[in-house]
């Protein structure tokens, strides 16, 4: 199974567990200040043809001071400081998503859960981490019953951790991964804002690639640049436009 949140990273997760054969996909509402990105997760799962699509309702914002859950704060564009947790992170976010995870994959006979997580431009956000990971694997195993039983070694699937934005991008076109559908913009809308840290990020990996977003449409004022602006991604030729 996989935690499908519509961006391009767990997108690029959901193209290599499809490889392996029938995924069924978790997409949590959590009270994020916009739910745009679900219709990316919707259209996701109806491209790869997703066994289940399950949409959780779990309105926690409250309890998760965050600018990502409170509309009132201001979403940062300007990036972190090295060591510094930007304003974006919600506190155990993965934790309660990999949860609720973990006890539909126990429910359903699933030992492998795929998560988007990144270490390299991760943000910050410590539950994107390896040692979180290999620490969330021993708890996993240790608080399921089939864990306890033997019955299934629950692993916590991590492709892109150790990848560069840019590695995601790469792969992701080897893969055939269908970017007009992802979303990672943190302020909603009809189109990416194109100054938040997610945008900023998405944007760097592209450009790095040589690959154009097809989520972004020109302007005569923002022309892509260099090899970024040459190549069209061989997702967008194919499917067109999103």
């Amino acid at each position: 199974m996989i935690l499908l949140s519509g961006g391009m990273d767990s997108a690029t997760c959901l193209a290599i567990a499809a490889r392996r054969g029938p995924v069924d996909a978790l997409t949590v509402l959590y009270g994020q200040r916009h739910a745009r990105e679900v219709e990316s997760a919707r259209a996701l799962a109806a491209r790869y043809r997703a066994r289940r699509h399950v949409v959780v309702d779990l309105p926690v914002a409250p309890l998760l001071p965050s600018a990502l859950t409170r509309r009132s704060a201001r979403i940062p564009s300007g990036g972190t400081a090295p060591g510094e947790i930007p304003a974006t992170y919600v506190p155990a976010r993965n934790t309660i998503l990999l949860s609720l995870a973990l006890g539909y994959a126990e429910g359903h006979g699933a030992d492998r859960i795929y998560l988007g997580a990144n270490a390299i431009d991760y943000s910050g956000y410590p539950d994107c981490r390896p040692e979180y990971l290999r620490a969330f694997n021993r708890l996993a195993r240790l608080a399921t019953k089939a864990g306890v039983e033997g019955r299934l070694r629950f692993t916590v699937v991590a492709p892109l951790l150790r990848l560069s934005k840019a590695d995601i991008v790469r792969l992701g076109e080897r893969l055939g991964v269908p970017w007009e559908l992802t979303w990672s913009c943190y302020a909603g809308g009809r189109a990416p804002c194109g100054r938040c840290d997610s945008c900023r990020l998405r944007a760097k990996g592209f450009a790095e690639a040589g690959v154009r977003d097809p989520t972004i449409r020109s302007s005569p004022r923002q022309a892509p640049a260099g090899a970024a602006g040459r190549r069209t991604s061989t997702a967008s030729r194919r499917l067109g436009p999103g």
